[in-house]
């Protein structure tokens, strides 16, 4: 999947280095963009992988090489597994990730709890990221396409802040969706989206920021987003 930003204007984070968190696997990312909530769950579960940058408007790595030969559709993220296979679109890498290290107890172990997990990836990917933020995001999409995303979507929040209210996370403790769903969430400073008008859903964004797993990934995609906008600007 694809995520659309605009500069991050009143974003305010704490710097800090990239990281290399080692090679036994390797995320494709984009700055700030949906993959950052695999980086999440890994810093979560505590495990190391490399990460990747790609130029989503030149589809190459910052080493030059061309990302299409990973990803054909050229979309972030993409996961090659310590075992080599290659893995697209959030939603399975999340749940790749939860899988390979169940210790960190990212996805819930019974049926019922993975059903739940599964109705939620899917409705931030569907109804959050795809059909809000992403028309709302894209400077190229025509003014009546964001008009009509924002006022479809605004009662896809009433429904998310209703069921947050007197709860911490979207299920019983933090999980791959949670990580998504902050990672969405955080690019409502881009947009006319006030999540004050929400308030368990601010309230959620601002007690996930402050987790460590989520404030270390945005420590060091900030800087790299706006590397990224330099680069479009130069």
């Amino acid at each position: 999947m694809r995520c659309t930003h605009r500069v991050y204007a009143n974003y305010a984070l704490g710097a800090s280095s990239a990281g290399h968190y080692g090679e036994s696997m390797q995320l494709y990312f984009a700055p700030l963009a949906c993959s950052m909530a695999t980086r999440i769950s890994l810093n979560e579960a505590g495990k190391e992988a490399e990460f990747v940058e790609v130029d989503q408007k030149t589809k190459k790595t910052m080493k030059g090489d061309d990302y299409l030969a990973i990803n054909p559709l050229g979309l972030v993220p993409a996961l090659r597994t310590d075992d080599g296979e290659v893995v697209y679109e959030n939603a399975a890498i999340l749940q790749y990730v939860a899988a390979r290290f169940p210790e960190a107890k990212l996805a819930p172990e019974d049926a019922f709890g993975k059903t739940r997990l599964q109705q939620w990836l899917c409705f931030i990917g569907t109804e959050l990221h795809k059909a809000l933020f992403v028309p709302v995001l894209d400077s190229k999409a025509p003014e009546g396409a964001r008009t009509y995303a924002m006022d479809k979507g605004l009662s896809r929040l009433d429904f998310l802040n209703t069921y947050l209210e007197g709860r911490d996370f979207l299920l019983g403790s933090f999980s791959v969706a949670d990580a998504y769903l902050i990672t969405v969430l955080t690019w409502s400073v881009a947009t006319p989206i006030d999540l004050a008008k929400w308030p368990a859903i601010d309230a959620y964004v601002n007690r996930l920021r402050q987790r460590p797993s989520v404030a270390r990934a945005l420590a060091v995609e900030f800087p790299l987003y706006q590397a990224e906008v330099r680069r479009k600007a130069s």
